[in-house]
């Protein structure tokens, strides 16, 4: 017979006491609360983790930014209008200006400049064409490619003998292509034309330097040195705004808006749906169907509507009417999502238990249901933030929200649509701040998501 192993004869040690050993199970995970199990799970995901810092950084940006930036962001400074980051600030300092004769210096043949051109201004002299009996002036930003190209025209004269011309429209420090075309008796182009080029230097008067403060020490300038303007990190817009200072401004609009907007309408989205799954049965079927009702309103055509009420005109911000169209008609998404939580914690056994012992419908609402639906809340409200924010960038930008002067990021972003081919940093900065923050938003409110569901904690 085969002896079985697993069969041992038992001794006297095997009756002994253990001793100091326990026998109790081992914690392999310490003890936390849920939200530190959430914070945890908010941490380990790094793409939310570097949202929220992008966030913190942007509430510095808004809030602190303007005390160590102070610059009016109405300043305008006309010496650098629509210029880029990192573009030259150097400026001649000149003799204040004097206007020309048109024979001064005018020595030469054909089509020439007259002395330097300069942003003061740029002076012109020409021969008389053969058979010209008038002529047009043309400045370009470009090389003229034809006759039908030359640029915006600057002076046309039927006086065949006026053979000068001093520009001082508008000039930038950049290279501009003058063109003089020949008219005939019934003021169409010959087909005679001559171009030249003139490269425009940035000049400034020493009362201008002093006026503006640029050095400590204006009198000792002689004509022919060289200051330095205001410095712009990002450049100006095309009224010559620092583009810093109003993204700045803009941000606390553009902010002021995308959370004022979202605490408003959620919150009341949460006591909506509370009360709704909490009472349930016919009053939870009429409340739903008015707030069905309330998705199906288009939102545009309310915020026309509350434009008229309140007496907004053309060119006025519209901020009070985008305000309440956003409350009025975008709380029925968080009363679906907080009625679907209370309909399935109101069947929970503590629920029962407190109603058992007298709780009132309020302190249930309060104190049991709503606390238990905060991850919902806290998502919810993280979505929503960068939706109002867009919404106001959109309405902004066709017109239907903050108007000009005032700054938004929607408003920049449609004033720099129009400079968009010559200076797009105007367009490139409000959109880069636009997207940053409603991509910031989702991330984090995706990873909130992940954090606070419930499940995440079991499944560890």
């Amino acid at each position: 017979m085969a002896t079985n192993k697993t069969i041992r004869t038992l001794r006297p040690a095997d009756f002994e006491p253990l001793g100091d050993q326990s026998s109790a199970p081992l914690l392999v995970r310490p003890s936390r609360s849920y939200w530190q199990d959430a914070w945890g799970r908010l941490k380990a995901n790094k793409r939310a983790l570097v949202s929220l810092y992008i966030i913190i950084a942007l509430m510095i940006f808004t809030f602190i930014g303007p005390l160590v930036w102070r610059v009016d962001p109405a300043l305008q400074d006309i010496d650098q209008i629509s210029i880029a980051p990192g573009a030259d600030r150097r400026a001649i300092v000149v003799e204040p200006f004097e206007a020309w004769d048109g024979l001064s210096g005018a020595e030469g043949s054909g089509f020439r400049l007259v002395g330097e051109p300069t942003t003061q201004s740029v002076r012109l002299k020409w021969d008389v064409m053969p058979a010209a009996e008038a002529y047009r002036l043309y400045r370009n930003i470009y090389p003229p490619q034809s006759l039908f190209a030359l640029g915006l025209p600057l002076l046309e004269t039927n006086n065949n003998q006026q053979t000068a011309y001093e520009d001082r429209l508008d000039l930038s420090p950049k290279t501009y292509y003058y063109s003089i075309a020949a008219l005939d008796e019934l003021g169409q182009l010959t087909g005679d034309y001559d171009t030249l080029t003139a490269d425009v230097t940035r000049v400034i008067t020493v009362n201008e330097v002093r006026s503006r403060g640029l050095v400590e020490n204006p009198d000792a300038l002689q004509p022919g040195d060289q200051v330095m303007l205001k410095w712009h990190p990002l450049g100006t817009d095309y009224l010559g705004r620092d583009m810093l200072a109003r993204l700045m401004a803009g941000a606390r609009v553009s902010l002021f808006i995308g959370l004022l907007a979202p605490l408003m309408f959620v919150t009341f989205g949460v006591l909506y749906g509370a009360t709704a799954g909490f009472l349930s049965g016919r009053v939870d079927s009429v409340m739903m169907r008015f707030a069905d009702f309330v998705v199906a309103l288009p939102f545009l055509l309310f915020m026309i509507l509350f434009q008229v009420v309140f007496g907004i005109g053309p060119g006025e911000s519209g901020i009070i009417p985008m305000l309440i169209a956003l409350v009025i008609l975008s709380w029925p998404a968080t009363a679906r999502l907080v009625r679907g939580q209370i309909l399935q914690i109101r069947e929970e056994a503590y629920v029962s238990a407190a109603r058992l012992l007298g709780a009132s419908h309020n302190y249930l609402i309060l104190r049991h249901m709503i606390p238990n639906t905060l991850g919902v809340i806290l998502v919810t409200l993280t979505f929503a933030v960068p939706t109002a924010i867009f919404t106001e960038a959109f309405l902004s930008f066709i017109g239907m929200g903050v108007a000009p002067p005032t700054a938004s990021w929607g408003s920049m972003s449609n004033e720099g649509l129009k400079t968009m081919l010559t200076h797009p940093h105007e367009l490139i900065f409000p959109a880069l701040m636009i997207s940053i923050t409603v991509l910031a938003f989702n991330l984090l409110g995706d990873g909130l998501r992940d954090a606070l569901d419930a499940k995440m904690r079991s499944s560890e």
